[in-house]
């Protein structure tokens, strides 16, 4: 239908209602005027703003205009669109070409027939097609120089631009990590570019506007290469994991004035010659010889005479893709809190932060002079640097002096976990301002803060965020500095949803998950770590790990209402099912193949990583719950043949859990915390039976004296499990307590991310082991998403994902005076904060426009209840929906809320 326009009113009239209601952040494929994207059929996704309450959009209208930012000649126009559908709205004109600048713009008319002004944005398209690709891969061995293999190469081409130009565009990629130079100038857009991808089936490739950068003359491209994630040692292979060649491939089109056209392509025609960098490695670090420096190498001007062509690669280009991920980019910097002397005399910064990222300096020594920085994240007891835990990682950087003065160093192609690092043979007074540690991370928007009466818990979310952001690095890795750094599965998926409430991760994640399905087997089972490190291993496929196959692409659907990623996804997550209908002795349990089990659970066997509870048991409980996953994907799909199929199969596995697993009296045979949480979790449980199950859980955890024995895979639900049962105040016993095992006990122990262990540093200061012994490993942290959706109660509601319909229902507890969570959901910021105060509760509340909400008061009497002042009946944009002994559930419209009441103790 047409968008309906009321033509009577005066132009200024409708702007001074524009400034009531408009439109604004508008992003194609959740970003901001992305440059390089590779759909030919983006989605648009915009947010309203407004006055009052209740604003809700009635319709839009979007256009799309191929190089024309007036919008003369539309390519489409979606008309009037009588539609509330601002997020994910599709374009439907003829698909998008390579190469090509478009700008989009909406806007929307609201309930009140309020019109905004126009919203105005613009993308620009990758080389979408690779047999659109002309350049070249093209490679240089450094043994041509009689230097080691790990030195690293540096390409270069001069070129002429011959009048002005219009635009400038470099397509690039490597194979390998790459940098880019440009007429003396580094590109700075992003680091450790291509990014890691499975990279058999998958090649990012980058686009950079370099209009500003081009010279009319002479110009000079330079490209660095090294082995990154493609050929270094990565995964417990030494190297040459991916491939034995770096190489690179780039084209640089130049488009004139007078609208001609040029390009520059890699070909034999390039120079390749070894620069300063002697070795990088992601693992061991960087070695940096300033001596051997090549001075403007990337000017048009430089003599490249003694330079080598180099050689080219017959390699395909069917694997390339235009980048999907955000790139990797520095997010932080930090200066040394302290320097430190230990007692073996060691020199040690302390950043205060334990970290994801390098440090770089300023040195002044003479010619040859050797500075070392390794780098580690904790202090042993007696105040040495503590390296055992990083196995064979080095994580050690060498700079080696040219003599020239003050010379600055810093990292450029590997990067490393640390909290302290200690200098050696730094020349001079080392002074800590010369010293900054640079913080990186992939480029997520934080989306999500809470924060509460509890400094220790406010430390804790704290620990959590910088868990993320060094461990959200192109891929969700495990962990950022011993030698392993890699995209374990079960890692990921128990801590997705709480992933998605810091941070907007739908990009990340839909990268990371296609290169799942790239790597899945072809029997539907998966490897433990995407990209899989470990093909034709037997060992894979492990419960709770495979799992995320389905569990991921479901919560970010449920967190963004992105169908697109169910739909990409869906033979991927239904393979996994089959895979699991498939591989063990009974169809309906899962009793066979290689189970980690209950990873670093407390109840573990003396000797053993996995925990007390039975591997089948925990096998068939995922089994079920990706079952279950699988069906609610389905019918949002609107699969409704396969709805039926594994809504049945589902109803088989719980039947047989419960004959395999529950004794005739009710009884879980297994009593751990996790057998327990897993099948209430879950719904493997029903009605006497289930009581009986909820009996014992909380048995157990009294028995325990109420510590906790769970580890990757049932200490995630313990805290959901608890409030879901009713026990709200046992999971915050167990969120609060300070006594180990606990979360606030790593933190009382000075921890500023989350450990891999409960016990990662013991009360005496040593340590629970060398061998696997990550103090930034964020899978505990998934106690935060209880924090947002529990305590401060930010939910999502599946019939309307994405936050459409919002249910926000708190559970506070005397344990706390205040709590609040904010989100900044697709629709705008979403808030949930309350506050006791004197026996009264203070509820604060804002429902961002085109959603509405539904909010569970708890201890609440109606007429005790007023916002801002008013009764709820008079109260605009609150309905009062149902009424309960101990709560009262109200439906919102749009708008900030301000509840208060006395607090009824139950």
């Amino acid at each position: 239908m047409r968008l309906k326009v009321n033509q009577s009113k005066t132009e200024e009239t409708r702007r001074s209602e524009a400034t009531e209601f408009g439109v604004a952040d508008l992003r194609v494929e959740y970003r901001l005027n992305p440059l390089g994207i590779g759909v030919r059929f983006p989605r648009f996704s915009w947010k309203l703003y407004g006055t009052g309450r209740g604003i809700r959009q009635a319709g839009y209208r979007l256009q799309v205009s191929e190089g024309d930012p007036h919008f003369r000649s539309p390519i489409w126009d979606s008309g009037g669109v009588d539609s509330d559908r601002s997020v994910h709205v599709g374009y439907e004109g003829e698909a998008l070409k390579s190469r090509q600048v478009y700008y989009c713009r909406v806007r929307a008319r609201d309930i009140k027939g309020r019109e905004s002004d126009w919203q105005n944005a613009s993308f620009e398209t990758g080389i979408l097609d690779f047999r659109e690709w002309i350049a070249q891969w093209i490679t240089f061995d450094p043994v041509r120089r009689n230097l080691p293999a790990e030195a690293l190469p540096l390409f270069r081409k001069a070129f002429e631009a011959k009048s002005p130009i219009r635009s400038a565009r470099i397509y690039a990629t490597a194979l390998g990590v790459y940098e880019l130079e440009l007429n003396g100038r580094r590109l700075k857009d992003q680091l450790f570019a291509p990014g890691w991808t499975s990279y058999h089936h998958r090649l990012q490739t980058q686009t950079y506007d370099v209009t500003e950068q081009i010279r009319l003359g002479g110009n000079a491209i330079g490209i660095t290469v090294a082995d990154g994630w493609y050929k270094g040692r990565i995964g417990g292979h030494p190297r040459d994991f991916y491939g034995d060649r770096r190489a690179a491939l780039l084209e640089l089109h130049l488009v004139y004035e007078d609208g001609s056209e040029q390009s520059v392509a890699t070909d034999g025609t390039w120079r390749a010659e070894t620069g300063p960098i002697v070795m990088a490695s992601l693992y061991d670090g960087e070695t940096y010889d300033a001596r051997l420096e090549k001075d403007g190498w990337s000017l048009p001007e430089y003599d490249d005479r003694n330079w080598l062509p180099v050689d080219t690669m017959n390699r395909g280009k069917q694997m390339l893709i235009p980048q999907e991920n955000v790139p990797t980019v520095i997010v932080r910097e930090l200066k040394p809190e302290r320097v430190l002397r230990s007692p073996t005399g060691e020199t040690i910064l302390d950043f205060g932060q334990n970290l994801t990222g390098w440090v770089s300096y300023s040195v002044t020594g003479e010619a040859g002079t050797l500075v070392e920085l390794t780098h580690a994240e904790e202090l042993d007891a007696f105040g040495n640097l503590y390296v055992d835990n990083l196995r064979s990682a080095k994580q050690k950087t060498s700079y080696i002096c040219r003599g020239t003065g003050n010379e600055r160093y810093e990292t450029r192609f590997s990067f490393q976990g640390f909290r302290y690092v200690k200098v050696s043979g730094y020349p001079g007074d080392l002074l800590p301002e010369s010293f900054t540690a640079h913080v990186v991370s992939s480029d997520l928007e934080e989306t999500g803060t809470f924060e509460c009466s509890d400094p220790l818990v406010n430390r804790l979310q704290s620990n959590i965020v910088w868990g993320q952001r060094g461990n959200f690095l192109d891929v969700p890795t495990d962990c950022p500095q011993r030698d392993e750094r890699l995209g374990y599965t079960g890692d990921a998926q128990v801590f997705v949803r709480t992933a998605a409430h810091n941070m907007n991760v739908a990009v990340f994640f839909a990268k990371w998950l296609r290169d799942l399905k790239a790597d899945q087997l072809p029997n539907g089972g998966v490897p433990h770590t995407i990209p899989d490190t470990l093909p034709g291993w037997e060992m894979h496929s492990a419960s709770g790990w495979g799992d995320a196959a389905v569990i991921c692409p479901w919560t970010i659907y449920s967190c963004y209402g992105d169908s697109r990623v169910l739909e990409e996804q869906y033979d991927s997550m239904k393979a996994w099912v089959e895979f699991l209908r498939e591989s063990g002795e009974q169809e309906f349990l899962r009793n066979e193949g290689f189970q980690y089990g209950d990873w670093l659970a407390l109840d573990a066997p003396a000797g053993s990583y996995a925990g007390a509870t039975p591997k089948d048991l925990i096998a068939t409980a995922f089994y079920a719950y990706s079952v279950s996953l699988l069906a609610k994907s389905a019918r949002a799909l609107g699969k409704e043949g396969d709805v039926a199929l594994y809504e049945e199969l589902f109803a088989n596995v719980r039947d047989s859990f419960n004959r395999e697993f529950v004794t005739p009296t009710g009884r879980l045979a297994s009593p751990t915390q996790t057998a327990h949480v897993l099948a209430l979790r879950f719904g493997l449980v029903e009605g006497p039976i289930r009581k009986q199950v909820e009996k014992s859980f909380i048995r157990l955890l009294e028995e325990s004296d109420f510590k906790l024995t769970t580890g990757f895979l049932g200490t995630p639900y313990i805290c959901p499990t608890l409030s879901d049962i009713g026990r709200s105040d046992l999971a915050y016993r167990l969120a609060l307590s300070r006594r180990f095992p606990s979360w606030l006990y790593s933190v009382e122990q000075g921890a500023t991310t989350i450990w891999e262990h409960w016990d990662g540093r013991k009360e005496d200061g040593s340590f629970w082991s060398a061998d696997m012994n990550s103090f930034n490993h964020y899978s505990f942290g998934a106690i935060g998403e209880w924090f947002y959706r529990y305590v401060a109660g930010i939910d999502t509601d599946e019939a309307a994902p994405g936050f459409k319909h919002i249910r926000i229902k708190p559970l506070p507890s005397p344990s706390l005076t205040y709590a609040k969570a904010t989100y900044q959901s697709m629709y705008g910021e979403i808030v949930s904060g309350w506050r006791l105060e004197n026996g009264e509760m203070n509820m604060e509340v804002a429902i961002p426009p085109n959603t509405t909400a539904t909010l569970v008061l708890p201890n609440a009497l109606q007429d005790r209840v007023t916002e801002k002042g008013i009764r709820l009946g008079e109260a605009e944009g609150v309905r009062i929906v149902a009424l309960h002994e101990n709560r009262m559930t109200l439906d919102l419209e749009s708008g900030t809320y301000q509840f208060r009441y006395q607090w009824r103790t139950c």
